[in-house]
């Protein structure tokens, strides 16, 4: 809260219609013994001037960086007017509209949230969000093995973004489910085909297909999801919500689609904040609705005649016996969801469409830019939206170092999650990058490849 506007005499006579004398009367029932007393360390009261520039200080020296990491938190342009209407005061205190008291305005923007949702995946059915795009996935692993019956494993691709996959693994393990790897071909970045026909499935409920995957590559989804169907597999699609408005949805994937799409909504107008709060998205088919985790808000009509929302399905623990649960979520990040339904309507179909595009045209100006640098070659040779990995010939901590003196964050290592991959390196682009931003990053590649492989240097190509 930036501003207390209580004063010591509204306090006072706060008290005083509470029946109290001080505000540590409120919390007695706390055993002393339990309490932590004065706080010795803490440095000397600021004013508010004080404390602003000291703040202001902090933050700058972080610095500015120009952001070529992604992996799974993306940097976006957010429209100013997203946080500007987020931040009222009916929105940003609204923190439990899965309660009943959830106001018509709540409700109707998390109806409005799911309708755009499902408009993107091609699905059925939204829920009202979940923690974030890993534990959706999770949700989504015990989901498909409640719905399937008797399959205890999930075909899990080793492309899948490894902290998605600990989490998922996490979530899961307990309840005995196996989440069976399937390595990726080493020409192209995707899902091996022959490796997944080669996994016996009978005792399987359900194939990860990411869109696209770790790697920035975009796998065959049409195939994976024939695949699965042919052997009986439920489909969970794991997709990133701004390369929707360009690829096909997981709703029409061949052999019928996708059964659950999930993901994470962080580029949908949230900032990276040091990682968070963002939110995880949920859709599917109506068949499968009873299964699904979370809130579901509806539209209906009161007695009058006028259309409002409700909560049509909460099946929480919260809310119903503890043993038919279909999670013991404990948030929906309403605030950050809030944020993403102003964003997309800002924007619109159109205006994502553009968002995807810039996005993509960066993506192939930097892989141009590249080939140019000795030094630097594409790890794999298949289809990308915005992220692509890339081989480096120095130690790929050096060359990150090296940027970061530079003001560039040049990517994301790929030895700690794929030591196969040697000096991985895994750069995104977005919209946000200018021409000029790509080529000062492949000029000081250029540079710093050519101190350190003792190779002559080469023109840039534009």
């Amino acid at each position: 809260m930036p501003f207390i506007p209580h004063t010591e005499r509204d306090v006072v006579e706060m008290l005083k219609v509470i029946g109290v004398d001080s505000v540590d009367a409120l919390f007695d029932e706390i055993p002393s013994h339990l309490k932590l007393g004065a706080l010795a360390d803490l440095p000397p009261a600021l004013g508010e001037a004080q404390m602003t520039r000291l703040m202001l200080e902090r933050a700058e020296s972080d610095g500015r960086y120009l952001n070529f990491c992604g992996a799974g938190a993306y940097e976006h342009f957010i429209p100013a007017a997203v946080w500007q209407l987020v931040t009222r005061g009916e929105i940003y205190s609204a923190y439990t509209p899965y309660q009943a008291e959830a106001s018509q305005g709540t409700l109707q923007l998390l109806y409005e949230y799911q309708s755009m949702m499902c408009a993107l995946t091609a699905m059925e059915v939204s829920n009202a969000s979940l923690y974030d795009g890993a534990s959706a996935l999770g949700e989504a692993v015990l989901m498909a093995v409640r719905l399937h019956r008797g399959g205890y494993r999930v075909l899990m691709p080793r492309s899948v973004h490894p902290a998605y996959r600990t989490v998922a693994r996490t979530l899961t393990r307990p309840q005995g489910i196996e989440l069976v790897e399937v390595p990726f071909e080493q020409r192209s970045g995707r899902t091996d085909l022959q490796a997944l026909e080669a996994i016996d499935t009978a005792d399987c409920a359900a194939l990860v297909v990411p869109q696209p995957n770790y790697f920035g590559v975009l796998e065959d989804a049409d195939a994976l999801c024939r695949f699965a169907k042919s052997r009986g597999l439920l489909v969970i699609a794991l997709v990133n919500p701004i390369a929707l408005a360009l690829l096909k949805p997981p709703g029409e994937w061949d052999g019928g689609g996708a059964d659950i799409a999930v993901g994470d909504g962080q580029p949908l107008g949230l900032p990276l904040s040091g990682g968070g709060p963002y939110f995880g998205f949920m859709t599917c088919r109506q068949a499968l609705v009873r299964q699904l985790p979370g809130r579901l808000v509806g539209a209906t009509v009161d007695r009058d005649g006028r259309r409002g929302f409700a909560l049509t399905l909460q099946a929480r623990e919260q809310h119903i016996r503890r043993s038919k649960a279909t999670s013991n979520i404990c948030t929906n990040q309403g605030l950050a969801v809030a944020a993403a339904t102003v964003y997309m309507a800002l924007l619109g179909p159109e205006g994502l469409r553009r968002v995807a595009a810039r996005c993509h045209a960066n993506a192939r100006q930097l892989e141009r830019l590249l080939a140019a640098v000795p030094g630097v070659e594409r790890l794999f040779d298949g289809p990308v939206f915005h992220e692509m990995a890339f081989r480096v010939a120095a130690p790929t901590t050096d060359v990150l170092r090296a940027l970061e003196a530079q003001g560039i964050l040049g990517g994301v290592e790929l030895a700690p999650d794929y030591p196969e991959l040697g000096h991985g390196l895994l750069i995104c682009t977005t919209e946000t990058k200018e021409e000029d931003d790509l080529k000062r990053l492949a000029e000081h590649l250029e540079r710093i490849l050519g101190k350190r492989i003792k190779l002559p240097p080469c023109a840039m190509k534009t």
